[in-house]
């Protein structure tokens, strides 16, 4: 369904005992996933378009733009927003490892006040 080039540094830590779960995502123009984390990382591969990640590090702002054919990963409890800056929507399928079973893939999160979006 998808394939992308690991352009990210890092790994994520996979537990036995825990679900691993896989969504497609798909994101139209000016939109955004909003603030959120995922308790056991997230591995991302962009089908089409492109997408710019705000990640909240401390008190400054990373933002990485990502395109298609590429992948990359969200660490553990790392604070993200995924926002759609480009012309045509963008389809996302990730891999959530480490979920705890029967839980969420995803924690929604207040916007931590250290990047522009």
């Amino acid at each position: 369904m998808a394939q992308g080039t690991y352009i990210s540094d890092g790994t994520l830590p996979i537990k036995q005992g825990l679900d691993i779960v896989v969504a497609k995502i798909t994101v139209a123009p000016g939109g955004f996933s909003g603030w959120h984390s995922h308790p056991g990382g997230a591995i991302v591969v962009v089908q089409q378009g492109e997408v710019t990640l705000y990640t909240s590090v401390g008190n400054h702002c990373d933002v990485t733009t990502y395109t298609q054919g590429q992948a990359f990963v969200e660490r553990p409890g790392e604070l993200n927003n995924a926002v759609n800056k480009g012309s045509t929507n963008y389809i996302i399928f990730v891999t959530f490892p480490g979920v705890p079973v029967g839980g969420a893939s995803r924690i929604d999160e207040p916007n931590p006040g250290t990047c522009p979006v």
